[in-house]
């Protein structure tokens, strides 16, 4: 059975993060919360570690729910409260909060972005993160884990916040799904939670609805997220329709065809980076050991040559900022000098200029050790930003990686947690552009879930677990059939992907392949070649024998179709684009004649605009298929004979008419340019007039100035020093806490500080005054004797001093002094030690309690200072037996009164203690002053300097003479004990559990049995039959129970099978309880018959001699 099984585990994981000003808003948001919600709260706060939280009694007054202070290993409960302790990290995993101390070194603490990722990592999409009032970026970091996973984010409005640093910090990332007051927060909470997941069907209408947000998304964004996993895509549609309350795909949909603000949002949550600088740090250390050490040491042997390094999706740039300070790193450490330039790209442009900014959290500190971060961050304004050094050397760009051309002659290609997003088609397209950009020798640094999948053999494995990869060749890039169709460089598939996931992603592409195919076929019985172009004339796809009419042109490679084409066909397919373009129509011509492997050949050439579908851009089908002679045309659009200089002729006269208007539209584009310069040509000419008039005022007024200037520069600096002087001086008497009081060489008051008001009723009128006309509550000295002593002398004094109100000051006074040797006036100040005086009386009690403890028990505290020999003691007197005025302090005294016989025992285990860093004890006699012997024991550990060398022995001594002496006593009372069993007339023994556990001697001479066999026998073998046992047992057992003894008479069978009437008495060791034991005596009647008889025949015998 699940240990979980008897807990109500929460349906989600809310956590609460909370710093300056965030007490009032905690108990607004629980006040307004609901107790059954089934939600489980987690409290993080920003607490002192100098003082008790008193929290949970706060907090319980605003809520019914319980509030408990989070221990570690508690299981989190749903409609409980937890907040996490002072001095602590709080972290979850498997739903029970784990406790960590915090880090003793100095730097900066983020428990919000801790636990918040824990949670994350532990619950996922049960996972809701709360940022409310704080100073700083605390949870900053947190909450992109959690959206991440599916989760909900929330903040504290700005106008709410007391203080509003660590909201504005997360408004800033744009992943905040709700901006509310704190009594808000919970209505919005459990509409969250409570909302219905969206069904997954397998339907036409969803398909169409998916294709629809795709097609939003790309024309508001440029970006086209087709072949993303659906999973992915589908997961973060889905957390949107739960924000914004919808059930439907379809009604989603149509709310963000209104929305731009929403597209907008959810193109967002798909590009959500969760990155930070050196992420996987020993990922990165393998990479620095590797790779960027052999790139290197490369490099340094060629000339002229740098080093090239791009991060794809570099997301806020934390990446590309690593790996500049690794390269910069071993650069300084091997003794090296390179051009070092690193290429930063994504595809969201709001994080390139984040990243180009530089400027990050002083969260990121957790990232860095010191030296590092000082070295190439500065901190500024509660962040820290990077150094120009570093930031020079990155080049931040937006870049679609599946759209845009890749960069070339790269060294190092680090792009992390991409692919695991994409769709297997373009995984392959993204790898094969990585190899065609990476040099041979190149390397490539993956994510931990990515591998380089069909393109294994590109690249050689450095690392298995951290994916570094070697590039073994440069593929080349070549466009594929079977890579996805590109519109505007983005993908379109050729049917919709289901919502169910995976397993129809993989269905579409077969279905991709089998059409495909079917194409083919098409094409090869129909016609010769099929083109796809856009309106911009690039070309998209291509079915058929390309090879007759279409080449490479020399030069920059282009998709410009009528560039692309061979010569015969040239102009018959840019006359007949530009006629679709315009008209719409289909256009289409015969009798073109191409020469093919030296043999002429007629085509016939078709173009027209396929089906447009919403959302879509233009395409336009070229199809050229070789003439059949007597085949008949089908009716409908008119075929037109080609005929190369009609064409040509009329294609010049287009041209010349475009060229004409655009020469008229230049020209009036000129004369408008030619007036408004005229007219801004006058105008400066008059500014020009005025600047001179201006210019010869300012020559007048600049001589006067500089006159005035000279006169008041010397005055002006004297009155700046003394004013930074006078300031300095005020600032500093205000903000200490010390009491101060300057008197003149009258002894009358020339300043003093706000603290002085306690002890003397002084207001600034008082200046001036005699300091004796001054009444003040100091009650155990007489101040102004204290004054006149000081100048009198001119020597400091010193002085404790109370006041009638029970508060302790020190008080200095000291002359004034204003040259050498000479004084005027007296300062006075006056240290508040109120709690230094507590701290003594606290510690001087407590050391009479300690010495008191001490007496009561017998022992004695000391510490023995190894270097010097030198022994301290407390109690020493009771327990040694020595007046305390006799004792020297040295150790060699008190071996002295050691027992000879144990001195070495006790030196050895001083030495082992010493050697081994260990504790020990040790028990030993020792011999007082009176002859008296005493059994000590003694305990004591070492203490070692900051050198490692042994310091001090630190134990303790206690008296236990008296233990020696109970267990002599013991071991006499036993003896006798035993004398007595072994000599009574009757069998004497102990059983447990039927079990015979001791037994005398006479035991062994009535059962035959020796008292080894006897030990350990079973009751049952002394009887006659086990029934008979079991009769004498039962009613010993219930006679003990009435009367604590019984005595019953039975027949035991001994060792030799003789039987014996046996009298046996029981009596319980525990007369409440016979499990424990029964003593038990067996007499043997014949024996007392016997005795009997021999007593009956010695009457007779007395009787006849009495006769």
């Amino acid at each position: 059975m699940n240990r979980t099984d008897d807990f109500n585990l929460p349906t989600h994981y809310v956590a609460v993060g909370a710093s300056a000003g965030g007490l009032e808003a905690i108990e607004s948001f629980f006040k307004h919360m609901p107790v059954n919600t089934d939600l489980a709260f987690i409290v993080i706060q920003h607490l002192s570690p100098d003082y008790k939280s008193l929290m949970v009694e706060l907090l319980s007054k605003h809520t019914d729910m319980p509030v408990k202070r989070a221990e570690d290993g508690m299981l989190v409960e749903a409609n409980n409260i937890y907040l996490i302790p002072p001095k602590k990290n709080l972290t979850i995993f498997h739903s029970k909060l784990i406790l960590n101390d915090q880090p003793m070194q100095r730097g900066i603490n983020l428990p919000i972005d801790i636990f918040m990722k824990s949670l994350a990592e532990d619950q996922g999409d049960k996972s809701i993160g709360i940022i409310l009032s704080g100073t700083g970026s605390d949870g900053m970091r947190g909450i992109k884990p959690i959206k991440e996973c599916g989760g909900m984010v929330m903040l504290q409005s700005e106008d709410t916040a007391k203080f509003d640093g660590m909201p504005k910090s997360v408004i800033s990332t744009g992943l905040a799904d709700f901006i509310l007051a704190p009594e808000d927060m919970p209505e919005t909470i459990q509409e969250f939670v409570k909302h219905p997941k969206m069904t997954k069907k397998n339907s036409s209408d969803d398909d169409e609805d998916l294709t629809k947000i795709f097609s939003l998304l790309r024309d508001a964004t440029k970006v086209d997220f087709t072949y993303y996993k659906p999973s992915t895509v589908l997961r973060r549609i889905e957390r949107r329709m739960t924000v914004n309350q919808f059930l439907t795909l379809h009604d989603y949909v149509r709310y963000m065809e209104r929305s731009t603000r929403e597209v907008n949002a959810l193109y967002r949550e798909l590009l959500i980076g969760v990155t930070n600088f050196f992420r996987d740090k020993e990922a990165f250390q393998f990479l620095e050991e590797s790779a960027v050490t052999k790139i290197i040491k490369e490099k340094a042997k060629e000339q002229n040559e740098e080093i090239r390094v791009w991060i794809a999706a570099c997301s806020t740039g934390e990446e590309a900022y690593s790996l500049a300070i690794v390269f910069l790193e071993k650069m300084e450490e091997l003794g090296i000098k390179l051009k070092l330039k690193i290429f930063a790209t994504d595809v969201d442009n709001n994080a390139i200029v984040y990243a180009g900014n530089g400027v990050y959290p002083e969260s990121i500190s957790a990232d860095f050790d010191n030296v590092i971060l000082n070295k190439y961050f500065t901190h500024k304004d509660d962040a820290f930003v990077i150094s120009r050094a570093v930031r020079e050397l990155v080049v931040f760009a937006q870049h679609n990686l599946i759209k845009d051309p890749p960069f070339t002659k790269i060294d190092l290609i680090s792009c992390r947690n991409v692919l695991i997003y994409l769709q297997p088609v373009l995984q392959k397209k993204v790898l094969e552009m990585f190899s065609f950009a990476l040099n041979t020798n190149g390397y490539l640094f993956l994510g931990t879930s990515e591998t380089t999948g069909e393109l294994s053999d590109c690249f050689d494995v450095l690392h298995a677990k951290w994916k570094v990869y070697a590039s073994k060749y440069r593929r080349k890039m070549i466009s594929s059939e079977r890579d996805p169709i590109m519109i505007g460089g983005s993908p379109v598939r050729l049917t919709s992907t289901r919502m169910d996931g995976n397993t129809q992603a993989l269905r579409h592409y077969e279905n991709e392949k089998i059409y495909e195919r079917l194409l083919d076929s098409v094409v090869a019985d129909y016609a010769s070649l099929v083109l796809v172009i856009n309106e911009q004339l690039e070309l998209l796809h291509s079915l058929g024998n390309t090879n007759a009419f279409i080449q490479l042109p020399s030069g920059k490679m282009t998709n410009d179709i009528t560039k692309m084409v061979i010569k015969e066909i040239t102009i018959p397919l840019a006359t007949g684009i530009q006629k679709v373009i315009k008209s719409r129509d289909e256009v289409r011509y015969s009798s073109i004649q191409i020469d093919i492997n030296g043999i002429s050949k007629e085509f016939r050439m078709r173009i027209k605009h396929l089906p447009l579908k919403k959302g879509r851009e233009p395409l336009i089908a070229i199809m050229i298929e070789e003439t059949v002679k007597h085949t008949t045309e089908s009716t409908g659009s008119s075929i037109v004979n080609f005929d190369v200089g009609e064409e040509a002729e009329q294609r010049i006269q287009d041209l010349e008419q475009e060229l004409q208007l655009t020469k008229e539209s230049l020209q009036a584009t000129i004369e408008e340019l030619e007036t408004s310069n005229e007219e801004l040509q006058a105008t400066n000419e008059e500014l020009l007039a005025s600047n001179e008039e201006l210019q010869s005022t300012n020559e007048e007024l600049q001589s006067v100035n500089e006159e005035l200037y000279t006169v008041n520069a010397e005055y002006q600096n004297k009155i700046t020093e003394l004013t930074e002087l006078n300031n300095d001086l005020d600032n500093l008497l205000s903000s200490t806490q010390i009491g101060t009081l300057f008197l003149d060489e009258d002894l009358t008051i020339r300043k003093f500080t706000p603290l002085v008001i306690n002890l003397f009723r002084i207001i600034e009128s008082d200046i001036g005054r005699s300091l004796e006309d001054i009444r003040h509550s100091i009650v155990n000295i007489d101040v102004h004797e204290k004054v006149h002593e000081c100048q009198s002398k001119q020597m400091p004094i010193e002085a404790e001093i109370e006041t009638s109100s029970g508060k302790w000051y020190l008080m200095r006074l000291i002359p004034y002094h204003i040259a050498p040797n000479i004084y005027s006036g007296v300062t006075i100040t006056f240290i508040g030690i109120d709690e230094i005086k507590k701290y003594q009386q606290d510690l001087f009690a407590a050391k009479e309690l300690h010495l008191s403890t001490e007496i009561a028990a017998r022992f004695g505290s000391w510490v023995l200072d190894l270097r010097t020999e030198e022994l301290k003691w407390s109690n020493i007197e009771q327990v040694f037996g020595l007046e305390y005025m006799d004792f020297d302090n040295k150790y060699s005294t008190f071996l002295d009164i050691v027992h000879p016989d144990d001195k070495a025992g006790l030196l050895s285990a001083v030495d082992d203690a010493v050697k081994n860093d260990s504790e020990y004890e040790y028990e030993h006699r020792i011999i007082t002053p009176n002859g008296e012997e005493k059994w000590i024991r003694e305990s004591g550990k070492v203490v070692f300097s900051a050198d490692g060398t042994p310091e001090k022995l630190l134990g303790v001594a206690r008296d236990i003479t008296k233990k020696y002496d109970l267990i002599s006593d013991l071991a006499h009372t036993r003896s006798t004990l035993e004398g007595i069993l072994h000599a009574a007339p009757v069998g004497i023994g102990l059983s447990v559990d039927r079990i015979i556990q001791f037994s005398n001697e006479n035991m062994t001479a009535i059962t035959g049995y020796t008292q080894n066999e006897l030990d350990g026998l079973s009751f049952e073998s002394l009887f006659v039959t086990k029934a008979e046992c079991a009769r004498v047992f039962k009613e010993g057992v219930d006679n003990i129970l009435a009367s604590s003894v019984a005595t019953i008479h039975t027949i035991w069978l001994t060792k030799n099978k003789e039987k014996k009437n046996i009298l046996i008495t029981f009596e319980s060791i525990d007369k409440d309880d016979a499990s424990k034991g029964i003593v038990f005596t067996a007499l043997d009647l014949h024996i007392l018959s016997g005795v009997c008889n021999k007593m009956r025949e010695t009457g007779h015998c007395a009787l006849s001699i009495k006769k």
